[in-house]
Order: C-alpha cells, then structure tokens, then sequence
C-alpha cells in the first residue's frame, strides 16, 4: 500500500552557513559542503528545499544547471525545488514597480528569468513587490495601483510558465502597512498574483499574520514559517542599504519556530491553515540564524521538532 498523501508538505529556504576553518561557509562554497547541507536538512525531515534566483549562476556553473542541481538534491532524498526568490536589485531609474516608465525592464528580466528556469517545475517565484520603503515613499493610492499593474502584467508572464507569481511583504519594503497590503491587493488580478505569508516579516512590521492570511487565504500560495521577538519602531524600516542588518535598535531580527519569547502565534497560524484548507507546501526559512551566536543546523533541528510535535499535530 502507498501512503496516503500528506495535507502539509515541509520546504526549506536555503539560507545556511556553517563553520570553516576560516570563517562562515556558504553551503553553495563546493559539491562536499551542498551535500553536507543535504544531508542535514532532509535527516531532520524536510521534504524539499527553496532557494533564491540568483542562485541559478552556480547551478550552471557547478552543476550543469537546474535540472542537473536538482538531481542532486533528489540523489540526497529529497523531492525537488519548490520555490524560488526573485531578490531584484530595485533602482528607482530603471527597475521599480511603482515608476511606470520602468515596467518594461521588469517584464523583460522575468520573460528572461522564467526561461532560465523552464527545465525544472517551480510552484512559485517569491518576489518583494515594492522598492526598499525609503525609495518609494511617500506611499500613494497611484504608486500602489501603478505596482499592481506591473505584477499583474508579470503574474501573467510567469503563468504561460505554470507558476505562480507570490508576493512577499518585507517590514523594510514600500508596501508594508496593513492599509497599503490591502490597497495594493484590491488592484492586483487574483489569478495572475498571490501573497506569500511570512510570519516574522508582518509582525515586525506590526500586522498580525494570522488575521492577514484569513483574510486573503483564498489567494495565498505559500508561506515562510519564522518567529521574531521585535515589532519594528521609529525608523527601523527605513536604513540603508538592508533595514535588517542597519537598524539600530535590534541585532538580531529571526528566530527559529519555538524560540522563547517569540511573537508569532504558530499554534493560531496553523489553524488557520486547517480551517481554510491550504494543502500544500509550508516553507520554513532562518534568515541571518548565525548572529548574536545562533547556528543554523541547530535553528534547523528545532524548527523541524516543532513543525512535527507542534504544528503536526493541529492539522491531521
């Protein structure tokens, strides 16, 4: 008999760094240290990994491609890349979604990037969907709607690909604020563009995730599954060049699900995910684990023993 297909399938988003005799290795460094990150990752139970875009520079120059890393990564056990991160370089001249005059550029960087990808089935290409906050504001009812034409047109593009278009709502970037996420989402074409909830990112930019997924499950495709312990004040969001290694007033932004005085309720979270009956892949991500002394496969380890004992439990 073949076992029943699981509701809830386990991604990780391949943030990682382990310890070199010189220094933070990158698990991208050589064939031994990806296959050591692997191995670590499927021997605590995830099921598949994510990555970022420009991750794809390496797959063809060390590994032949994405088809060919991705044999790697099915040779150590796990079933495939789920997701991939589209990490723009956003430039208010050329490549912005609220400047019209730049829609075209976007457009050709996805027709190009969805080619790059076509020999391996991708669920969903995660895109920040605004500038950094500081280049775009002030935020306007017509810079939210002229960004949701431009991922509209895009949603369109990455669909003649079969995937889907998610967006990903960083505390730092120019549509954060729950009026803004909900203005932004009542321009946008819900076949064509879809929010992936991350946990940690919304509430340090103050919303509660939980109340944000229930009111747009219905065109939610994906999630990151992180914990913080800060909500974001004064202008936190608002530091060059990266708000997450620039604000002042906290080192360390991301924790591990379960960590001790994490804001995120992952219990309320994952009965939500029940009750509007999302099936499908939840991603868990660590960004930055390594600082103030924290360590990746150990964040990994217990991320794992907490979707499994915890989360597991609340959708059977």
């Amino acid at each position: 008999m073949t076992a029943p297909e699981r509701a809830i399938k386990w991604s990780y988003m391949d943030h990682w760094r382990s310890n070199g005799p010189s220094g933070p290795v990158d698990q991208w460094h050589s064939r031994k240290t990806m296959s050591a990150f692997l191995k670590q990752v499927k021997a605590v139970g995830f099921d598949a990994i994510d990555t970022f875009d420009f991750r794809i520079w390496q797959m063809y120059g060390d590994y032949g491609g994405p088809a060919k890393y991705q044999e790697m990564v099915q040779d150590h056990g796990l079933e495939r890349i789920v997701n991939t991160f589209h990490a723009a370089d956003y430039d208010v001249r050329n490549y912005a979604p609220h400047v019209p005059e730049t829609h075209e550029a976007v457009f050709e960087d996805f027709r190009v990037t969805m080619g790059r990808w076509s020999e391996i089935r991708l669920d969903n290409i995660i895109v920040m969907p605004a500038t950094l906050f500081y280049d775009m504001e002030p935020i306007t009812e017509d810079k939210l709607k002229y960004s949701a034409e431009c991922w509209n047109k895009v949603g369109e593009i990455t669909a003649g690909f079969g995937v889907k278009l998610t967006c990903h709502h960083e505390f730092f970037c120019g549509i954060q604020s729950e009026p803004d996420i909900e203005t932004f989402y009542s321009y946008t074409d819900p076949r064509y563009v879809n929010l992936f909830v991350d946990t940690a990112q919304h509430c340090i930019a103050g919303l509660d995730p939980v109340a944000l997924y229930d009111r747009h499950a219905h065109r939610v495709s994906g999630f990151h599954f992180k914990d913080t312990r800060h909500v974001a004040t004064g202008d936190d969001h608002r530091h060059r060049p990266d708000s997450e290694i620039m604000a002042p007033t906290t080192g360390k932004w991301f924790y591990e699900m379960g960590t001790d005085q994490g804001l995120v309720d992952f219990e309320a979270m994952m009965r939500a995910v029940r009750d509007n009956g999302y099936r499908g892949w939840i991603s868990v991500e660590h960004d930055k684990a390594n600082k103030e002394g924290g360590d990746y496969s150990e964040s990994t380890a217990i991320s794992r023993w907490y979707a499994k004992n915890v989360l597991e439990e609340i959708y059977r």
